[in-house]
């Protein structure tokens, strides 16, 4: 079983930076596929991206892709979500979460941390 654990998130200006953090404790990390997700008031919970925990590989969406970047620390159990350019409409609870290699679906989340972008 992993357990991630979110951090990081605040308030921001608009055109600022945050850097997200998950934890994640519990089993062979390389196992798994790391992803954040966002939901933002009276929207839908929304992918944002991914990272291969054994290779690193990471895959984003449109709407973030060249300004939102992924990366892990092995040493750490550590993945990362440095968010750069950050707009009012990214403004959400983001949510790191789980899934086997094999898997189709996250079974692991966290309990998500508030991010803010005012204008």
């Amino acid at each position: 079983q992993v357990q991630p654990v979110e951090s990081g998130g605040g308030l921001v200006q608009a055109g600022g930076s945050l850097r997200l953090s998950c934890e994640a404790s519990g089993r062979t990390f390389s196992r798994y596929t790391m992803g954040w997700f966002r939901q933002a008031p009276g929207k839908e919970r929304e992918f944002v991206g991914h990272i291969m925990w054994n290779d690193g590989t990471a895959y984003y969406v449109d709407a973030v892709k060249g300004r939102f970047t992924i990366s892990r620390d092995n040493a750490k159990n550590t993945v990362y979500l440095q968010m750069n350019s950050l707009k009012p409409e990214d403004t959400a609870v983001y949510y790191c979460a789980a899934k086997a290699l094999s898997g189709t679906e996250y079974i692991y989340w966290g309990q998500g941390t508030q991010v803010t972008v005012s204008s």
